[in-house]
């Protein structure tokens, strides 16, 4: 476990995370500093502890905003995978079809090819 410390509202905190999230930790709290400062810039001094909830807020918004987008990217995909296993079943039914439609008309080339020879051959066409 390692200590960082971060400032947050001009104030310091001493804080715990795994060891080799520290910078992660540093960009986290550099990100909520920022949006306090912004807030600061819109509002005014309201109060700390007004400004770090509405820098809160505004960070639950986003992440609700971005866990709805990425539930809509998922189901979109979803469908996608839907259309593209329709896809290649209908494929594999149209190979299915066309190699029996080959072999088919394989066989009647062959049958074609059997009569002609006996018909070339002994002059009498027996079918």
């Amino acid at each position: 476990m390692s200590h960082i410390n971060v400032t947050i509202n001009g104030r310091q905190y001493r804080m715990a995370c795994e060891e080799g999230q520290e910078l992660r930790l540093l960009k986290l709290a550099e990100s909520l500093e920022t949006r306090i400062t912004n807030l600061r810039g819109k509002f005014g001094e309201i109060g700390d502890a007004r400004l770090t909830v509405m820098a809160a807020l505004t960070v639950c918004d986003e992440l609700i905003d971005a866990n709805q987008r990425v539930q809509m990217l998922e189901q979109e995909l979803e469908g996608l995978r839907n259309v593209r296993n329709q896809s290649a079943d209908r494929a594999r039914a149209t190979q299915v079809a066309v190699a029996k439609a080959l072999n088919a008309a394989a066989e009647r080339i062959e049958r074609t090819t059997q009569v002609l020879n006996r018909t070339i051959g002994g002059g009498v066409a027996i079918g």
